[in-house]
């Protein structure tokens, strides 16, 4: 057996307002679409599947629901700020080789954006 993908499923109250969010900050594209659940993915990604356990954030953070990774976690940081979304952690260069912020999503989650530094 091969697992292809892990996918994260988040209850809420209103698609569109996922919609706007996820789609018009992180510029991701709707895969699929049956009117009670939609799946967005981002376009060309050959990501292998992962899924994470933790008993914290890394640098005494909370746990995010989620971690997206970007190209460019400073085009995320000013699209969430201008948008006037909650930033949970300021954006950050960690010690591990990652730059990252957390921001809290219109239902409540924390979602890690990140970028790997460049080798």
């Amino acid at each position: 057996m091969k697992v292809r993908r892990i996918m994260p499923n988040f209850q809420v109250s209103d698609l569109l307002e996922a919609d706007r969010f996820y789609r018009a900050l992180l510029g991701l594209e709707i895969v699929m679409n049956h009117g009670w659940i939609v799946t967005y993915a981002a376009d060309g990604s050959s990501a292998m599947p992962q899924v994470s356990f933790a008993t914290e954030g890394g640098s005494g953070t909370p746990v995010p629901a989620l971690s997206i990774e970007v190209d460019d976690v400073d085009e995320a940081y000013r699209r969430a700020k201008a948008a006037g979304t909650e930033i949970v952690y300021d954006i950050t260069d960690e010690d591990w080789g990652v730059r990252r912020f957390f921001l809290r999503d219109p239902f409540g989650n924390i979602v890690n954006v990140l970028s790997h530094a460049e080798s």
